[in-house]
């Protein structure tokens, strides 16, 4: 037995990494999934118009740092809006008149659900709800804005199509 471990112990080593690896990757997996929630985080609903990019785990933030994370996420069937259950550290008292908006940490970064403290002395509590909200922005949608020069002056735009139309009058 001695013998066989002198002979393959680089093998072992190598094979125990592999498994630490695993491990680690399975706990990073877990955490960043939403399973190990905080048991008595503050559970707050939030309504979004559009949730483009916000799964189960999201971060939650305020002045970017992570308070809390998604928890869960519907279609709420009346308002036909995002309904995105927010999981908060009861540490952070959060005032209950916030606002929360989705946004991204650059252009190739994940989203995460920002929340802007108001002024209300008292705190989120469970099952309260945040109304004002800014859903995810649609950069691509913008960069379509952009290349067809949509959304323009329309004065400006019947004025030069008018120009183009008759090029000998000035």
């Amino acid at each position: 037995m001695r013998s066989a471990l002198k002979e393959h112990g680089a093998e072992a080593l190598i094979g125990l990494l592999v498994v630490l690896v695993a491990v680690w990757f399975c706990y990073f997996a877990w955490q960043r999934t939403g399973g190990g929630r905080v048991s008595n985080a503050v559970q707050v609903t939030a309504l979004f118009p559009n949730a483009n990019g916000v799964s189960v785990g999201t971060d939650v933030r305020v002045a970017g740092l992570k308070i809390g994370q998604v928890s869960a996420l519907k279609l709420d069937p009346q308002s036909y809006q995002a309904n995105v259950v927010l999981a908060i550290d009861p540490t952070a008292k959060v005032p209950a008149d916030s606002s929360a908006a989705i946004t991204s940490e650059g252009i190739l970064g994940s989203n995460y659900i920002s929340l802007i403290p108001g002024g209300d002395p008292t705190p989120l509590k469970s099952g309260d709800t945040i109304v004002d909200t800014q859903g995810a922005v649609d950069l691509m949608g913008m960069v379509g804005q952009f290349i067809n020069h949509s959304g323009g002056d329309t004065k400006g735009a019947a004025a030069g199509n008018q120009a183009a139309a008759a090029p000998g009058k000035p």
